[in-house]
């Protein structure tokens, strides 16, 4: 039987990623989205300074629970598996080049792990859990390079090509990149207060064909900003500070499949029909998020995430016909705030 049966784990990858891609999303997002007020709208108006730089902390929890059904049984597999990381993203603006206008069509930007921890625990010993905590070291104090095209999409990514070349690895360094293109994209009109946009995308490297991640966003109201992260370090913030105000934003999410249960309904992804492979089952969840974005800068400064993932799927081969089920749940909460901009973080030489 092909190997994409035997590993459930490399089989739930993507829905691990999904978290931490729409988590990092957020970052690179609102930075790529500064907002200007003007009649009682929030427009998204781009514009990058070379030599900008901002640094955030990202804290992400992942908690599955789940059991993969295999031919070959594994009486010791692991059943619960929880994530919990720590990370401290620099991302410096070497290079703008901007539209007439004013507005940025195209960006080159450095991003640097300052900080990068993880605590991986599971109820069985998992080889590709200590892999992941291996990784997630390797992060730290790692650079790259990688530009945001006018239409938000991410190209010519340079300077951690030992980490992609493994997927795992890929992954985690790179899967908040990933989120950029897709982002919910606010409406080139601006928005105003009570005002709800939505937008509809295709789940890439899911092993359910036709899913879709769906958002429906409010611009519910102005008030102070405020990011736990300086808050929690009131020393290192200048008292003449301030935070502004700032627009709150509520995004509801969910996954699904349109359609299915239909007398045509096909879940395999033609990756999978390649392999000689057919998939079948359901992938369902729903969350939502709060994000405070400083109408002086539009900048994130605050952002928390929840969301919830029901998975019931089986592979089978078509040669063999051999068959991997796995069933589980899983629950993600995220925080990201902005870090204060002191002179010791200004004084720092970014990574090469």
């Amino acid at each position: 039987m092909s190997r994409n049966i035997h590993n459930s784990r490399e089989v739930m990858r993507p829905m691990r990623l999904l978290s931490l891609a729409a988590v990092a999303a957020v970052v690179v997002g609102a930075l790529w989205s500064p907002a200007t007020r003007a009649a009682a709208r929030i427009h998204i108006v781009p514009r990058f300074t070379a030599g900008q730089a901002l640094r955030y902390q990202v804290e992400t929890r992942t908690s599955t629970s789940g059991k993969a059904t295999s031919p070959i049984a594994d009486p010791e597999a692991a059943t619960k598996f929880s994530e919990t990381a720590t990370l401290i993203v620099r991302l410096d603006v070497l290079d703008v080049k901007p539209n007439p206008d004013g507005s940025t069509a195209r960006v080159r930007l450095r991003a640097t792990y300052e900080k990068s921890d993880a605590v991986l625990e599971s109820d069985a010993y998992d080889p590709s859990a200590a892999a992941l905590q291996d990784q997630y070291e390797k992060l730290q104090g790692r650079a790259f390079q990688f530009t945001i095209e006018p239409d938000g999409k991410v190209t010519n990514v340079s300077g951690i090509d030992d980490l992609l070349s493994n997927p795992a690895a890929s992954g985690v360094a790179q899967g908040w990149m990933d989120g950029v293109a897709s982002a919910a994209k606010f409406p080139a009109e601006g928005i105003a207060i009570g005002q709800k946009w939505s937008s509809e995308r295709l789940i890439d490297n899911a092993p359910l064909a036709k899913l879709k991640f769906r958002t429906e966003s409010t611009y519910e109201r102005d008030e102070q900003c405020r990011s736990d992260a300086m808050e929690a370090h009131p020393s290192s913030v200048s008292p003449d500070a301030t935070m502004g105000v700032c627009a709150v934003i509520l995004t509801q999410f969910k996954i699904f499949r349109p359609g299915f249960g239909g007398p045509d309904d096909d879940a395999t992804p033609e990756s999978y029909v390649r392999n000689h492979l057919r998939t079948s089952g359901t992938w369902t969840g729903s969350g939502e998020s709060l994000d405070d974005i400083s109408l002086a800068t539009g900048m994130i400064v605050r952002s928390t995430q929840t969301s919830h993932q029901d998975i019931d799927f089986a592979i089978t081969s078509a040669s063999s016909n051999s068959r991997m089920q796995y069933k589980g749940h899983v629950d993600s909460q995220s925080l990201i705030s902005l870090l204060p901009n002191t002179p010791e973080n200004a004084a720092e030489t970014p990574a090469k």
